[in-house]
């Protein structure tokens, strides 16, 4: 199913589970799909209308030239939700998708009800290592980024214990749209939501990554402490716990959100 933004730019999504339970937006990270969730989507539509989508830039979603920007990227998620009806939902997303639900909980937190942040910072990186990345994706393609992501991704025991999934999500990536990827990358070189947390006052969850070499335990700690509202999970796990630590980031979730 296809929502157009107010920029018209057509977005991908999926939905699980009864429209009459309350509503859980899901957000991919760089360079996947909506079928990161899948273990989420299998979990949680008992209790949850799961809603997931591409990122513009990725999969199904239309790949328009950048650059695009972190207030862009949180518009896509509202306008998904436009599309639907619904007036609130829960939100969870990781990596990019979590700092776009950053930014939905400082500038749209009439929309949520809670939102549960993944592996991600306020700031993630630096400026001149998504310019450059994105450089090099526009002239190069994806490949050889692809080779490299999953000593990023994931510890080494999961990756040789999980060869089959590791390989699926790999392909993925070297399979995006250049363009699009790298109009995300000029986002996220752009993002930078460090002086706006203390604004946030939605109910808040962090999960981090005890392994995670992109977005740290202290870059989770950083957002705990500059939010009032906000709440730390750490799991054992790199940067896409989702799928390296199914059943805690469920567990995690869940009690979160049903609390």
């Amino acid at each position: 199913m296809f929502v157009k933004t107010d920029d018209r730019v057509q977005l991908y999504y999926q939905t699980a589970g009864d429209p009459a339970n309350p509503a859980l937006l899901l957000s991919n990270s760089l360079g996947t799909r909506w079928q990161m969730w899948q273990p989420q989507i299998d979990a949680l539509t008992k209790y949850f209308y799961v809603i997931s989508y591409d990122s513009r830039g990725h999969g199904e979603s239309d790949k328009p030239a950048g650059p695009y920007s972190l207030t862009r990227l949180g518009q896509d998620a509202l306008c998904v939700l436009g599309a639907l009806g619904i007036k609130k939902a829960h939100f969870c997303g990781i990596s990019m998708g979590g700092l776009t639900g950053l930014w939905l909980a400082v500038y749209a937190p009439e929309r949520f009800l809670k939102i549960v942040v993944a592996n991600t910072a306020a700031k993630i990186g630096t400026k001149e290592g998504w310019q450059s990345r994105a450089a090099a994706v526009r002239e190069q393609g994806l490949a050889e980024l692809a080779t490299s992501a999953p000593q990023r991704w994931f510890t080494p025991g999961f990756i040789r214990k999980h060869a089959a999934l590791v390989e699926q999500l790999t392909d993925t990536l070297a399979e995006q749209d250049k363009e699009g990827y790298a109009a995300c990358c000029d986002a996220l070189a752009e993002a930078d939501l460090r002086a706006d947390l203390s604004r946030i006052q939605l109910p808040l969850l962090v999960i981090a990554g005890s392994a995670d070499p992109v977005t740290t335990v202290a870059d989770a700690e950083a957002i705990v402490q500059a939010c009032p509202s906000a709440s730390l999970v750490s799991l054992k796990a790199s940067h896409i716990s989702n799928l390296e630590q199914p059943a805690a980031f469920n567990r995690a979730l869940s009690q979160f959100l049903r609390a």
